[in-house]
C-alpha cells in the first residue's frame, strides 16, 4: 500500500469536507465543511428545510454585502481552477484544485440560496461580479506556457484565496447573523489551509 504523505492527507480531508457537507456548527473543524446548499423554493422547504435557509430580515446589510462579495469571489475561483485544470502537470496540485472546485461549488450554491431576492438587501445581493478580482492574473494564467502553468496557478490561486481569508476574517468581527459569521469562520480556515497547501505543492 502506498504511503500517504501529510500533503495527501490534507488534500483528502479537504475533498471529504466537500463531499460530506452538513449544516454549519458552532465549533468548525480545521478544514471546514462548505455551507449546505439551500436554494429558496427548493423541494422540502417546509419546517424541516427552513433551518437551511436564512430569512432576508434576519441578515444585516453587512451580511448581505459579505455573501454577495463572496459569491463573486467564488465564481472567480471556479474560473481560475477550471481554466488551468486540464493543463496542470503536478498530481498533488491537480487534486488540490479539484478539492477547491468541489468545495466552492457547494458553498456558492448555498450562498446564492441564502441571499435575499426581495427586500432592502436585494440590490446588494444582485450586484454583478464579473469584474471581481484581478483580471490581469486570470490573463496571466490563460497565457502561461505549459511548462509554467503549475507555478502560475499556485501564485494566482494562493493570492486569490488569501484575499478570501482576509475578507472572511474581517466579517467575523462585524457580521450580525451568526450563521453567516459561522460561514465566514469556516471560509477563513479553509482558504488559509489552501494557501498553505499551495505552498507545499511547489516543494520537492
Amino acid at each position: 500500500m502506498p504511503r500517504r504523505t501529510p500533503l495527501a492527507s490534507l488534500v483528502a480531508a479537504l475533498l471529504l469536507t466537500g463531499a460530506c457537507a452538513g449544516p454549519p456548527t458552532s465549533s468548525p473543524s480545521a478544514l471546514p465543511q462548505p455551507a449546505p446548499a439551500s436554494p429558496a423554493g427548493s423541494a422540502g422547504a417546509g419546517s424541516a428545510g427552513a433551518g437551511s435557509a436564512i430569512e432576508a430580515d434576519a441578515m444585516s446589510g453587512i451580511d448581505v454585502v459579505f455573501l454577495s462579495t463572496m459569491v463573486g469571489h467564488s465564481e472567480r475561483t471556479l474560473q481560475i481552477v477550471r481554466l488551468a485544470r486540464d493543463r496542470v502537470r503536478d498530481d498533488a496540485l491537480r487534486t488540490l484544485a479539484a478539492a477547491v472546485e468541489a468545495t466552492e461549488a457547494d458553498e456558492l450554491a448555498a450562498m446564492r440560496g441564502w441571499l435575499p431576492t426581495t427586500g432592502p438587501g436585494a440590490s446588494a445581493a444582485a450586484h454583478h461580479h464579473d469584474g471581481h478580482g484581478d483580471d490581469a492574473a486570470l490573463d496571466r494564467l490563460r497565457t502561461a506556457p505549459d511548462a509554467d502553468v503549475d507555478r502560475v496557478l499556485r501564485d494566482v490561486l494562493a493570492d486569490h484565496q488569501r484575499s478570501a481569508a482576509d475578507l472572511a476574517r474581517s466579517h467575523v468581527g462585524v457580521g450580525r447573523n451568526e450563521r453567516v459569521r459561522d460561514l465566514a469562520r469556516r471560509i477563513e480556515q479553509s482558504r488559509t489551509a489552501e494557501v498553505e497547501l499551495l505552498r507545499g505543492t511547489g516543494t520537492p
